[in-house]
């Protein structure tokens, strides 16, 4: 752990830790800086990357151009409950990935850290009216199986990119469990912090952790950027005019929801013409992913052929 400077020693029971980076919306890194500070997080490490990570700009000042500053690679702890927190300011890529995963572990190994958690965003078609839901993903199958008890729905398949996903991999090779936590947020809205979506996630962590964690601070922000987010939606909706159903479908099939989400629906509607019982399972699959309005049709027509 050559790189990894300790600046006080730590006093952690069987801890827990809590690691996010930056990615779409902001929404992990937001979510794990709140809890750190609400819950008093203490700094004690930070790993250096000057040896292994490059950065990929220079940074120009009245006509000067400078290396920027390297992102900082912070780690605290808190007690009651103990946790490790880790956060990163940058996403690094290449084989300095793979060196900043393997030191996170290793100081994870040592401090006998006995479970992960990350967290991510989950963009779909949905407005930033709608309440954020929690999907969760895990390294080992009865880690997976706790986050029922969570009320957080288990992704059934895709792929999570970025640090705050591989790290599970690498864990699950150190023997260590590892879950990430992801919440849904508008796909045109990527680009923008989304603190509803950090709510979210920071909810769900303060339950796991089982801690209340007052969430006044990202009740404001949530309410300031629903304002914005209220604004870009009615923008939208003007320079791009409602289309035909079955366009919308299109669109949704190519670029919006999963493509095992779409083959699992084909195949639920293909269930049911035989079988009626799968309309059932059907609508409540419509329902999880907002779909029933495309789908209304082509599903009441479904009990029209069994009359």
């Amino acid at each position: 752990m050559r790189d990894i400077k300790i600046y006080r020693r730590v006093n952690v029971k069987d801890p827990v830790m809590l690691a996010g980076w930056p990615g779409m919306g902001n929404v992990a890194l937001m979510a794990i800086d709140y809890l750190r500070k609400k819950m008093g997080g203490v700094h004690f490490a930070e790993i250096d990357t000057g040896k292994f990570s490059t950065p990929d700009a220079v940074i120009i000042k009245d006509g000067l151009a400078k290396l920027p500053p390297l992102p900082r690679n912070l780690f605290y702890y808190t007690k009651h409950p103990d946790l490790v927190i880790f956060e990163g300011e940058a996403q690094l890529t290449g084989k300095a990935s793979i060196i900043l995963m393997n030191e996170i572990l290793d100081l994870a190994r040592e401090l006998k850290v006995r479970r992960i958690y990350t967290a991510a965003a989950f963009p779909l078609p949905m407005s930033y009216q709608e309440a954020p839901r929690v999907y969760g993903v895990a390294n080992q199958k009865s880690l997976r199986d706790l986050l029922s008890h969570y009320r957080v729905r288990i992704m059934e398949g895709g792929q999570i990119s970025g640090l705050n996903g591989l790290l599970l991999g690498f864990a699950e090779r150190r023997g260590i469990e590892a879950a990430c936590l992801l919440a849904t947020l508008p796909n045109y809205a990527i680009n923008f912090p989304n603190p509803k979506a950090s709510r979210a996630i920071a909810e769900v962590l303060g339950r796991i952790s089982n801690v209340r964690v007052d969430m006044r601070e990202l009740d404001l922000a949530v309410k300031e950027m629903d304002e914005r987010m209220a604004m870009i939606e009615e923008r939208i909706k003007e320079i791009f005019p409602l289309m035909e159903k079955e366009e919308e479908i299109v669109n949704l099939e190519k670029e919006k929801v999963p493509d095992y989400v779409m083959k699992k629906i084909d195949k639920l509607f293909q269930e049911a013409k035989v079988d009626r019982k799968k309309a059932y399972p059907l609508k409540e699959e419509l329902d999880r992913w907002d779909l029933y309005k495309f789908y209304e049709d082509r599903f009441l027509d479904l009990f029209k052929e069994h009359q």
